[in-house]
């Protein structure tokens, strides 16, 4: 492998959390499907998914400290990696990925505004990146040049609020989500036991935390934890992922006022489990017909059919995970593959997905990857380019 980057003035952030980090580019055979890994240790990884199920083993694609969480910019061949930041601020940065190797080329990063950079989701409409800061308890927004680089950070939104669990003295935001029209943010704040709803002015890509933001915020119920909030495939359903008590919640949206109302909660752990509950992840098929969900207490992967107006769920298959701790997982553009990162035992197992029942199948395919926490699927191409 040979070190493409090194740390430079362009990417040495006032914080110092890209300090110390390179980037690696080696060849590699084309493939249907790349997986980029983050980890919660100083390396980002990159493997391969052949059209017949095979993986191939990671390997090193850069060096950075805690990749939290990774997402593909939908129209460039650019990747936004979340780097925690330890005690420090957190950062975004943003690198050029070629779709025949993986390797990747630094482009840029800026501070996210708060410590324990967790999650990103982005706004293609607005050409806007948005990140959840855990340790900080904050949401920031950043505005993506047109060349798939990141501008300065456009603004920054404090939670406030603490819970009755030992891990909630204070908030820690998790995630950001964009309802359907643009107008609101939804930050699910695990330390907050709240869903808090910001204005977000695609304009300026910016956060809003107008007068109404505190009235519209929703309450889940004490020591629950908020972990994730997605929205159903009518645009008129929230499902909230609690970490804490592993229950998913079911709340009805209302697009004009930006409020939430409770509707059904269901546990995610099975009945009659005793040990320490944790839900890690949600994601839903591409059709909205079915939700995925990662128990990490248990460590199963559960199956819902979901009605597509209403957005109830019928309860369709619980299945071990492959490996101990599923922390995330990803879903392929197909929708064929689940990835999931097993992020205790140190691997990645692959499951597909029965398109018409929804049903995941282990593959028996697993590869070692020290402590994954984050998945994300690319489409591969024999040479870089624009998609």
């Amino acid at each position: 492998m040979t070190t493409l980057w090194k740390p430079a003035a362009a990417l040495a952030l006032a914080a110092g959390t890209l300090m110390g980090c390179a980037v690696h580019r080696e060849a590699a055979e084309p493939a249907r499907l790349l997986a980029y890994v983050g980890s919660d240790g100083a390396q980002l990884r990159v493997l391969s998914l052949e059209a017949d199920g095979r993986l191939a083993a990671p390997r090193v694609v850069a060096e950075v400290p805690k990749s939290r969480w990774l997402i593909a910019n939908p129209a460039k061949a650019v990747l936004y990696v979340a780097i925690d930041g330890g005690a420090q601020e957190g950062s975004v940065a943003a690198f050029s990925m070629d779709r025949g190797s993986g390797a990747l080329q630094a482009l840029n990063a800026v501070p996210a505004g708060g410590s324990g950079t967790t999650f990103l989701s982005q706004d293609a409409a607005s050409a806007t990146l948005l990140a959840a800061n855990f340790g900080s308890g904050t949401a920031s927004s950043i505005a993506v040049k047109p060349d798939g680089s990141l501008d300065a950070k456009a603004s920054t939104v404090q939670d406030a609020g603490s819970g009755p669990h030992r891990r909630q003295a204070g908030p820690h935001a998790h995630a950001v989500t964009l309802d359907p029209s643009g107008r609101f943010a939804l930050v699910s704040d695990m330390g907050a036991d709240r869903v808090f709803v910001y204005g977000f002015d695609r304009a300026r890509h910016q956060l809003v935390n107008d007068d109404a933001a505190v009235a519209r915020a929703f309450a889940a119920p004490p020591g629950s934890g908020p972990r994730r909030a997605m929205f159903g495939a009518s645009g008129r359903v929230v499902y909230v992922l609690n970490e804490l008590s592993a229950e998913l919640m079911i709340l009805a949206w209302d697009g004009e006022t930006g409020r939430l109302t409770p509707v059904h909660t269901q546990a995610v752990s099975s009945e009659g489990f005793t040990g320490a509950k944790s839900a890690a992840e949600i994601a839903q098929s591409r059709d909205g017909r079915f939700i995925y969900v990662a128990d990490r207490g248990e460590g199963r992967l559960i199956v819902y059919r979901a009605d597509p107006a209403s957005g109830q769920l019928t309860f369709e298959q619980r299945i071990p995970s492959g490996g101990d701790g599923p922390w995330a997982f990803d879903i392929d553009p197909s929708g064929h593959w689940l990835l999931v990162a097993n992020y205790r035992s140190n691997q990645l197992n692959l499951f597909a997905i029965d398109p018409a029942t929804g049903r995941l199948s282990d593959t028996g395919q697993s590869v070692a990857s020290p402590g994954p926490v984050s998945v994300a699927f690319v489409r591969a191409s024999r040479r870089q380019q624009d998609q």
